[in-house]
């Protein structure tokens, strides 16, 4: 039994256990952290990056040309987004648990809806930077075929080279980015989360988030 304001002691058999335990606990920390380490670090995907570097710049490049008429940029990014993009498995990952219960007619009103949406949100995203060069500064195989890029957008108006993560999945030379981050926040994991607490708010209907977005869900951001 221990007494209030008593300190516990414990015996010296124990306290060389003790000891015994934690350096062996520490060896294997520090071996798996030597073995593990640089090989983690190391890994990185050339094709991916190569796809990130051709594609993402593709888009910042569209939108920096100030030459360019808005209705031919705005047609020559949806291509952009298109060919950089897996816009379907997007449109399926935002919805969350209710991409397993909405309805092929709710499905078939959201698709557009939330094209339109996810368009103007990465237009405007990019668009804050007011950059015109992306730089890949390297990647992370996180398993084959899911690769996280890092990139510089640099230029225009930018002072200082600014971050921008890339998720893509594929292999060889077929990619597609599924997720990207400006300053910190991953942009499909924030929308699934607001898109789905908007279905909870609304007790499930898909239908109230979709009239959201058709009544001007771009502003949602």
């Amino acid at each position: 039994m221990i007494l209030p304001g008593t300190a516990m002691t414990s015996s010296p058999t124990r306290r060389g256990a003790n000891a015994a335990l934690l350096t062996f606990a520490s060896a294997l920390t520090i071996g798996a952290a030597t073995l593990a380490g640089p090989a983690f670090a190391q890994a990185r995907d050339p094709g991916a990056e190569a796809f990130v570097q051709a594609k993402g710049q593709r888009v910042i490049s569209v939108l920096a040309n100030k030459s360019m008429p808005d209705a031919q940029k705005k047609q020559i990014f949806k291509q952009a987004v298109d060919e950089l993009a897996d816009v379907p498995r997007i449109t399926n990952f935002v919805l969350g648990k209710y991409a397993r219960t909405i309805t092929p007619e709710q499905k078939a009103r959201f698709t557009p809806v939330f094209r339109t949406y996810a368009e103007n949100v990465y237009q405007n995203r990019i668009d804050d930077y007011r950059g015109e060069k992306l730089t890949v500064t390297g990647s992370v195989i996180r398993k084959p075929g899911d690769v996280i890029v890092n990139t510089t957008i640099s230029g225009g108006q930018i002072k200082s080279p600014l971050p921008v993560t890339w998720r893509v999945l594929g292999s060889g030379q077929t990619w597609k980015v599924v997720d990207v981050q400006f300053k910190g926040v991953w942009l499909a994991i924030t929308q699934q989360q607001d898109f789905v607490s908007t279905i909870d708010n609304a007790g499930g209907n898909v239908d109230v988030l979709i009239n959201q977005l058709q009544k001007g869900g771009s502003n949602r951001r």
